[in-house]
């Protein structure tokens, strides 16, 4: 027995355990996840491991007295900070490494770890988590506690302040503070786009919080988020035009590469040593004739003794225009669609090219977003390959109409309006008229139109800035994201039905400290339980 008696003292369950290994174990795994370490990995190290390592029920004697919310707070932040970490390296790796390795590198002055903007959005995102666990409790706390007779004489002295502690949404926006944390983090654009994320789901989510309340009940029967295309589309093709700086490349590069009926390529037998106007000189000259009140179009072929048939700003786009139809009057026509004309033969014809392009790419995005729910096709594949149909459709008519009236609409104008009426503006109703093909994905394209609106919103806010309309303020995508976790939690507070994203309403759980769970699902089954 004596010989045992080494082996067997650090495992003893009187033995107290050690403060410093019991708090690194605590504020790092939980009672059960170290229970799993210990018994699938522990048991099988050396034995000085072993019997340096304390027993599960001795690690869970130590720490049953003690609140784990806190420490769950402190894990839950470290392994996002720590998963954000990582996927971000991943991520440089993958731009840096894989997708520019035919670029010469360059060599970068190293920072300190702590100033890298990796470590300061992980640090910014993980203290975030943490400060709006420890501040969702600690306003739960003061709320009840100042509901209790014995807060009875604070509440009589400090009316107001009390109202504001004991109201209902006090625990939600005081939690919303941990958002100035967000100003931890670099200032790009990665920022300014979680804002405005956050700002237009918020607002949705209210939308729906007034709708369930009856606000709406008398709206007639085409109103509904598909009626933010018309101004949304108008923005982003002015500002496509005239502030392409402003705009966002992924979609002047879409817009670019499937409107070949409007925008001329090289032809496969021009010579390589002539130049050829790019995309964005095309776009460039379109905006110049604009500013120029649409000069009438002077063809070469008709008039070839003319010294200039173009203004010298416009040199660049002579490649087209020079061989255009003699029977072209307008300048932008004779830019956008040469060899042709009719303005309507040259709207049908895009039509007619769009819509099998269109087709194809969405059958295959949609149908890759469908693999999730391979089940239902299993189930009943008529009628999930009938609705995926329907939705390529809908979206593949709603796409082309929109690029295509964009684009055609500025033939309309060159014949319904005068020269010098709105010769900018009229870009903007051009987008607004092809905004209208929303009507057509009104029932189940409100993320799309969403995703659009988001992509205005940053595309305006950086025109009103260059152009002197408002001033940035610092730090003003921090107030707004401030702003919009408070509305969004106070509406998932009031009415959780309302956030009508399973991932956001178990994001919000996570956030509270309440675990990933779908609170709205929880009272549902409560109510049905009732009855």
């Amino acid at each position: 027995m004596a010989d045992n008696g080494p082996e067997a003292s650090p495992r003893t369950g009187s033995a107290k355990m050690d403060p410093v290994l019991r708090n690194a174990i605590r504020y790092t795994i939980s009672a059960k996840e170290y229970r799993t370490l210990h018994e699938y990995l522990l048991k099988q190290s050396p034995t000085i491991v072993r019997s340096r390592a304390p027993l599960p029920s001795k690690y869970d004697a130590a720490i049953k007295n003690k609140d784990d919310y806190n420490a769950a707070a402190i894990r839950a932040s470290l392994r996002v900070f720590l998963a954000a970490q990582l996927g971000l390296k991943l991520w440089d790796i993958v731009t840096e490494q894989l997708l520019r390795r035919s670029k010469p590198t360059r060599t970068t002055a190293k920072s300190a770890p702590f100033k890298s903007p990796n470590f300061r959005l992980s640090i910014s995102i993980s203290l975030i988590l943490l400060l709006h666990r420890v501040l969702h409790r600690f306003f739960t706390r003061l709320r009840v506690n100042l509901l209790t007779k014995d807060a009875a004489p604070f509440r009589r002295r400090n009316p107001r302040i009390s109202k504001a502690l004991t109201a209902r949404l006090a625990p939600a926006i005081g939690s919303s503070l941990a958002g100035f944390v967000l100003g931890v983090s670099p200032g790009d654009q990665f920022r300014i786009s979680v804002a405005i994320y956050l700002a237009t789901r918020a607002a949705e989510f209210a939308y729906n919080t007034l709708e369930d309340d009856g606000w709406f009940k008398n709206r007639p029967w085409w109103f509904g988020s598909w009626l933010l295309m018309p101004p949304v589309f108008g923005q982003l093709l002015h500002a496509f035009l005239f502030d392409r700086d402003c705009f966002p490349t992924s979609y002047g590069d879409f817009i670019l590469k499937n409107t070949p009926n409007y925008i001329q390529k090289r032809p496969p037998g021009y010579p390589s040593q002539l130049a050829w106007p790019t995309n964005d000189g095309i776009v460039d000259g379109l905006a110049e004739i604009s500013k120029l009140n649409y000069p009438a179009f002077v063809s070469p072929i008709l008039f070839p003794s003319a010294s200039q048939t173009l203004p010298s700003s416009i040199s660049q786009i002579s490649p087209i225009t020079s061989s255009a139809h003699p029977s072209i009057r307008a300048l932008t026509c004779a830019l956008l669609h040469p060899q042709e004309p009719s303005c309507l033969r040259t709207y049908i014809s895009f039509f007619l090219g769009a819509v099998p392009m269109f087709a194809k790419f969405f059958a295959l995005i949609l149908g890759l977003f469908s693999l999730p729910r391979y089940k239902m096709f299993l189930k009943d594949p008529v009628k999930e390959v009938d609705q995926l149909a329907k939705t390529v459709l809908r979206m593949t008519i709603f796409v082309s109409g929109a690029i295509g009236t964009s684009w055609g609409s500025i033939c309309l104008f060159q014949y319904i309006l005068p020269r010098t009426f709105l010769p900018t503006q009229r870009w903007f109703w051009g987008g607004f008229l092809g905004g209208f093909w929303g009507f057509l994905e009104r029932k189940k394209g409100r993320s799309q139109f969403l995703y659009s609106t988001r992509t205005s919103i940053d595309s305006l806010w950086k025109v009103g800035v260059k152009r002197g309309w408002w001033k940035s303020g610092k730090n003003g995508d921090v107030w707004v994201f401030v702003a919009s976790l408070m509305l969004l939690n106070a509406v998932y507070e009031v009415k959780p039905n309302a956030v009508t994203s399973g991932v956001v309403r178990k994001s919000l759980g996570m956030l509270r400290g309440e675990g990933w769970v779908d609170r709205a699902r929880l009272v549902k089954n409560e109510g049905a339980q009732e009855e």
